[in-house]
């Protein structure tokens, strides 16, 4: 994952430099038998300026034996990946933080 991708514990509010992030992907693998889900696949500061992030994607990947996903693409935009929709990218294909 990108460096500037924090999914434990929240956004990553100190960034104090400029960043673009273009091409994001992320996928779930959670094949334990346990519905784990996760918030989101990327969480960014909250005062990242509209359109700076590009091409995001959240991707479940193993519908015989997955469980759980993920709930939203970045910080609660976009929808979700899971058993529901295996194999099909979700995505945000530009990233504004006032949707």
């Amino acid at each position: 994952m990108p460096a500037l991708v924090e999914q434990q514990g929240g956004a990553a509010d100190g960034l104090t430099r400029p960043v673009e992030l273009d091409r994001g992907r992320d996928y779930g693998f959670f094949n334990h038998g346990v519905d784990i889900f996760a918030a989101n696949a990327f969480a960014v500061p909250s005062g990242l300026p509209a359109g700076s992030l590009h091409d995001l994607l959240s991707l479940f990947l193993d519908k015989t034996h997955g469980k759980g996903g993920i709930l939203h693409v970045v910080n609660h935009i976009g929808g979700s990946s899971t058993i529901a929709n295996p194999d099909i990218p979700v995505t945000v294909v530009s990233y504004s933080p006032n949707v």
